[in-house]
């Protein structure tokens, strides 16, 4: 039997387990047992389908093992390890240096339920060659056409970035890695490992934060292509909806995101208690209290001392100032000595009895006189007194006192809109001051984390209290005025990881990306490309950029065009493109923040001068996300970073 035909007939014993494996979880979820757990399991199986096994380890003594997204089973023997197994770890770590006990490796690409490739990596060099087959799969996939959507690496992992993946779990792990270093795919996996690895994430979740919806969108396969299917996706802007209508300049940007906001929000926060220098009437009943100004202090210092969010503190400053009046009023009503009649003996109304108004403050206390009040008592029990003060509170003109001097609170009253996306970490921080609560997760995962601002980060340690996060960004794409210029503004304790190698820009682009980097970013080094496309960079100038795009799309037949610009209105127009951009069309228009993460077979920037102004962050991102053909349209002269492109 051929090699590749021994190998399909183990796919075939491979999905017949995953088909039987489906059916018993349809049954289980048909008999109405657990639905949430049979659903989710059933919906784990059926993304596992494409690219089920992908590789094979031989050991010496003959022993070989497969390796594929999930474990299967036939009895106890083992069929399939789950690539995040110990036992599936030399799979991305063995080399010919350090073999330990490998052979060969074994990578096997699959297309639906057929195996199509097989590339073999002989690791030992003294064992026999017969049978070996295959070309580098790395350089394939890497190579291949581009669908909109992010494939997994699980079948092409490197050394380096396995090391990252199955780092501990333990702190805040920061991923430093330019452009085609995988540091996207390298986070997810990190994810699928780590709910694979730590039980407790399974209960306590994972959220993935990324730069826009495009992005999320992008991403959406590869976690349940891992076998993954538990983690909540997200932007920055997402995790509070508000309606976002407004767009700040540079400056009020950068404004908005420093961490000086958080005390300024706390000390508006804190204005609206008033404290008032004169005594406060008060109508209880037709019965006018006065409460002290020190009485209204002293509230006020007992519910800060709790160091409760606004509206919980609140209700211990209510407990406090009704108290307060409660004792007043008792002392009015135990100054008075009187007969069963209700006659005062020790002073009181002038008529000699109670007055009306104190009647009613009694009988609102569920205080009722009878035979027995014959002479002087103490007139209320701790329980009278319990009533009064709950009589007091739900009265509502005593409430309205109470709100004119602690007014309950919400995020928009902090911070009013209109709002822009700046606004919704301050309306977050607002929300945790007046004492809203937020969904809390075991793990965080942030990805393109150089634009997040300092308020920013405030937002996702509250989801995040244990700081157990996955941070990676590269620093030389920082676009937003408030975003990073180093990792220190990561909560701590930190540590930090490089990503070197870059599998997806040719050297010919990333010759060019370089160029920009060292005039505007000397201190950065771009990753080194481990491949060329034999494609050099081309510039074209025309005053029509439009017409100019439209006969570019028309000669275009190969792979995915993405056309980056900063104006994508005019241009969507112009070549009758959907803006948002539609990730899976043959040809896609964008922004250089939409394009953050992403990656395409053709990239033509219009317009590079407009880019570059707008900063030279944003050139270089346009610059590094194609893997094939790079070219740009420059109505006007080309920037200077830009004069070494071909002219076509």
């Amino acid at each position: 039997m051929s090699e590749l035909a021994a190998e399909q007939h183990h796919l075939n014993v491979l999905h017949a387990r995953l088909d039987a494996l489906r059916k018993e979880a349809a049954a289980a979820l048909a008999r109405g047992h657990a639905p949430d757990v049979w659903r989710a399991e059933l919906a784990r199986l059926q993304a596992v389908e494409d690219g089920l096994c992908f590789g094979r380890l031989d050991f010496t003594g003959g022993r070989s093992v497969h390796i594929g997204r999930i474990s299967l089973f036939e009895g106890d023997e083992p069929l399939l390890v789950d690539w995040r197994a110990p036992a599936a770890r030399p799979f991305y770590t063995a080399t010919a240096a350090e073999p330990g006990d490998v052979v060969r490796r074994r990578r096997i690409t699959t297309r639906g339920r057929t195996v199509v490739a097989l590339d073999d990596e002989l690791l030992d060099p003294d064992a026999p060659r017969d049978g070996l087959v295959g070309e580098a799969a790395l350089l394939a996939a890497v190579t291949a056409e581009r669908t909109g959507r992010m494939r997994d690496i699980v079948s092409t992992l490197q050394t380096e970035q396995d090391r990252i993946i199955r780092d501990d779990a333990r702190g805040v792990l920061v991923v430093q890695g330019g452009p085609g270093t995988g540091k996207t795919a390298v986070a997810l996996h990190r994810v699928a490992y780590l709910l694979y690895t730590h039980e407790y994430l399974r209960a306590r979740g994972v959220l993935v934060i990324g730069p826009s919806e495009v992005f999320l969108g992008y991403i959406g396969q590869v976690l349940p292509g891992l076998g993954e299917n538990r983690v909540v996706t997200a932007t920055v802007p997402g995790l509070r909806p508000v309606a976002v209508t407004e767009v700040d300049s540079a400056a009020e940007t950068e404004r908005k995101g420093s961490a000086d906001m958080a005390s300024l929000l706390a000390k508006r926060v804190r204005a609206v208690v008033r404290v008032p220098d004169e005594p406060v009437d008060v109508e209880f009943e037709q019965q006018l209290l006065r409460l002290d100004a020190s009485a209204v202090r002293r509230a006020v210092r007992t519910a800060g001392e709790t160091g409760m969010p606004h509206n919980q503190a609140r209700l211990v400053f209510q407990r406090e100032v009704v108290s307060a009046l409660a004792e007043e009023l008792v002392d009015q009503l135990e100054s008075v000595v009187f007969s069963e009649t209700g006659e005062a003996l020790d002073g009181g109304s002038a008529d000699g009895r109670l007055s009306e108004a104190e009647l009613r403050a009694l009988a609102a206390a569920g205080v009722v006189l009878g035979a027995e009040d014959d002479g002087p008592r103490e007139l209320l029990d701790d329980v009278d007194r319990e009533a009064l003060r709950t009589a007091l509170l739900g009265d509502a003109g005593v409430g309205e006192v109470l709100d004119e001097l602690w007014p309950p609170l919400t995020p928009a009253d902090v911070v009013p809109g209109p709002w822009s996306a700046a606004d919704v970490p301050l309306l977050d921080e607002a929300a945790a001051l007046v004492g809203e609560s937020v969904p809390v997760f075991g793990h965080v995962v942030v990805d393109e984390a150089q634009e997040l601002s300092e308020m920013a980060w405030r937002m996702l340690v509250r989801r995040c209290p244990s700081r157990s996060m996955t941070v990676v960004g590269d620093l030389a794409q920082t676009g937003s005025a408030a975003g990073a210029t180093s990792w220190e503004r990561v909560p701590g304790p930190r540590r930090l990881a490089q990503l070197t190698v870059n599998y997806r820009t040719p050297a010919e682009i990333m010759t060019v990306a370089a160029e920009l980097l060292a005039r505007h970013h000397p201190a950065l080094r771009p990753p080194r490309s481990v491949r060329g496309s034999g494609e050099l960079p081309w510039r074209l100038q025309a005053a029509d950029v439009p017409g100019a795009l439209a006969a570019l799309i028309d000669e275009h037949t190969d792979g995915q065009l993405a056309i980056i610009t900063l104006d994508v209105g005019e241009l969507a127009d112009a070549l009758s493109l959907p803006v948002p951009p539609d990730l899976t069309g043959k040809v896609v228009l964008l922004t250089p923040d939409e394009a953050k993460g992403l990656e395409f077979d053709v990239v033509v920037i219009a317009d590079p001068a407009a880019v570059l102004a707008a900063g030279p962050n944003d050139l270089y991102v346009a610059l590094t996300r194609a893997t094939r053909t790079l070219g740009v349209v420059h109505p006007g002269p080309v920037p200077p970073e830009l004069s070494s492109l071909t002219v076509r």
